[in-house]
């Protein structure tokens, strides 16, 4: 108590403990979505055309030990960084601005917000994956997954949207449900896809070079599908950042 008195007496204030949860939970965000997006970056920027540039036998070596830490790494901070931000958005946005609304009698919960926000971004994810797995190759090419996938989630985009514009829902709230969204579905990409191919890809590769043997014929497949996705999240922490820095900076939805 003395120490608070001191400190007090030099003007200094201690957050009480709810702002202290939102500052750890939006530190916590902000971290982890860092390391989630520079690793990507890192992984389209670089990565890809360094190990293009070595010799077979050399990236043999590299891609083994680089990716199972890269994808640790990237898997990792990317649930952290959309655990973190769906808490934050719940309790510390939609929960007030739905209690607010009761209060003013509109009589919103904010419980469908989530729901309509998980069904659409998750549905959005299956569509992609189910098209990943119809006997097409055409449509597995970047350029048409990718036009796939932006069609897709610019429908999610305005499917929730258009369910959650009513009297209560400030532009912050919907910008995060936006950009947040796209977040859920890079996530899925990542856990779901990216992950899953490149554990195949590092465990050939490295029996490989340990062995000499040939690694599968269905690794270059998997290594373009990889890629692919990589891409395709790539592109969209675009528009996803975008809306999540609008969410406090410009406020362009209804408000």
């Amino acid at each position: 108590m003395a120490n608070v008195a001191l400190a007090a007496d030099f003007g200094i204030t201690f957050p009480d403990s709810e702002v202290a949860l939102q500052l750890a939970v939006r530190w916590a965000h902000l971290i982890a979505g860092i390391t989630w997006i520079g690793l990507l970056y890192f992984f389209n920027l670089v990565s890809v055309s360094f190990m293009k540039s070595l010799p077979p036998e050399t990236s043999g070596k590299v891609y083994p030990a680089l990716m199972s830490r890269v994808i640790g790494w990237l898997r990792w901070s990317a649930l952290v960084a959309v655990v973190a931000g769906l808490f934050y958005w719940a309790y510390f946005i939609i929960l007030p601005e739905a209690q607010n609304a009761r209060a003013h009698g509109i009589g919103s919960t904010g419980k469908m917000t989530l729901l309509w926000f998980f069904a659409f971004w998750t549905g959005a994810f299956l569509i992609e994956f189910l098209v990943l797995m119809l006997p097409v190759d055409a449509l597995k090419s970047g350029p048409v997954l990718g036009i796939i996938v932006a069609l897709v989630v610019v429908g999610a985009a305005y499917g929730w949207l258009s369910l959650n514009s009513h009297a209560w829902e400030s532009s912050r709230l919907q910008s995060i449900g936006i950009g947040g969204g796209i977040g859920w579905f890079m996530l899925f990409n990542v856990w779901g896809l990216i992950w899953p191919t490149h554990k195949k890809l590092i465990k050939w590769t490295a029996e490989s070079a340990r062995t000499g043997a040939p690694v599968p014929s269905q690794a270059a497949q998997l290594s373009r599908q990889a890629l692919v996705l990589s891409r395709i999240n790539f592109f969209l922490s675009f528009p996803m950042l975008l809306f999540m820095a609008a969410a406090s900076h410009y406020p362009f939805l209804v408000d």
